[in-house]
């Protein structure tokens, strides 16, 4: 079966990121994009704190080039320890 998915590529693409609330959260999702050569428009990047200051959510637009691409994206974001979840 071919890689099937409901988008068409290259898409807008809203990512959502989530992890403790500390500087090293953001750097370590932020290099994640470097390392995946995705590259991030002024703007691109939303964040927001849980009510109890704790977690701290990143939502980030971005141009998604491929099925594959994003399925390494989830994988190394996964695979990050900063990381808890992504939606």
């Amino acid at each position: 079966m071919k890689d099937e998915t409901l988008l068409k590529f290259p898409c807008e693409f809203n990512l959502k990121v989530m992890g403790y609330n500390d500087k090293e959260f953001e750097s370590a999702v932020l290099g994640i994009f470097r390392q995946q050569k995705i590259k991030l428009r002024e703007n691109a990047i939303s964040l927001k704190q849980s009510s109890n200051h704790k977690y701290l959510s990143m939502t980030i637009t971005f141009i998604a080039k491929s099925k594959k691409q994003l399925d390494k994206l989830y994988q190394a974001l996964h695979a990050c320890n900063k990381v808890v979840m992504t939606l």
